[in-house]
């Protein structure tokens, strides 16, 4: 029997257990044997579609140019916010992504997986934020450092709360979550991170908002 054999059977026998509803999860696609042209077409859409939700995190950094120039410190800290919740968002997709596929978590379960995700990525995010403070007190002192602890826990918690949701919303417009997923949930923790960040150092260092 092969792999995709018992992935069909994985499927069917999890849509039967319990009444539950069965996601749209393509694992018709054998990746050794697909074709170049097949592959493009599945992945080209979502790339091509995010390059111009990226625009989102330049508009943000561009509308909070006072604040960055005020407080240039906080340039440094930009990119391993909005890469930190970015992994965070991907590693909960994917986890996320391989259950649905093989069974173990049906449609019905979102809420059940939405509170657990809130508890794990509350641990995570203090976590992060207590490593990352250290260095932002170090590059900052006390109201850097208390800025990129609470922006970290925050893109931290959206972050794998998207990526946890996601496949189950994509599941049910019937796209592909493993296609879309990841890239999806980079841009949006990129553009959220971004708003998050500044947003809470206009307010903790006492600065006027942007605009």
């Amino acid at each position: 029997m092969t792999l995709l054999q018992t992935q069909k059977i994985d499927n069917a026998n999890a849509q039967n257990v319990g009444g539950g509803h069965a996601v749209h999860i393509d694992t018709h696609t054998n990746l050794k044997d697909a074709s170049i042209s097949m592959m493009y077409r599945k992945r080209v859409f979502w790339l091509v579609l995010l390059v111009f939700g990226n625009v989102f995190s330049g508009a943000g950094i561009a509308y909070f140019e006072e604040i960055i120039q005020s407080h240039v410190a906080l340039v440094f800290f930009l990119p391993l916010l909005i890469d930190s919740g970015g992994n965070a968002g991907s590693q909960s997709a994917t986890l996320m992504v391989r259950a649905l596929a093989t069974g173990e978590v049906m449609a019905k379960d979102w809420a059940r997986m939405l509170s657990k995700e809130l508890c794990i990525a509350a641990l995570l995010g203090i976590t992060m934020a207590g490593a990352v403070s250290l260095l932002g007190f170090m590059r900052g002192g006390y109201h850097i450092a208390l800025v990129v602890a609470i922006t970290m826990q925050i893109v931290v918690i959206v972050g794998s709360v998207v990526g946890m949701l996601l496949p189950f919303l994509l599941s049910k417009l019937r796209f592909d979550p493993a296609s879309a997923s990841a890239p999806l949930i980079t841009t949006i923790a990129d553009a959220i991170g971004v708003m998050i960040y500044f947003s809470v150092a206009s307010m903790l260092l006492d600065l006027p908002a942007a605009g």
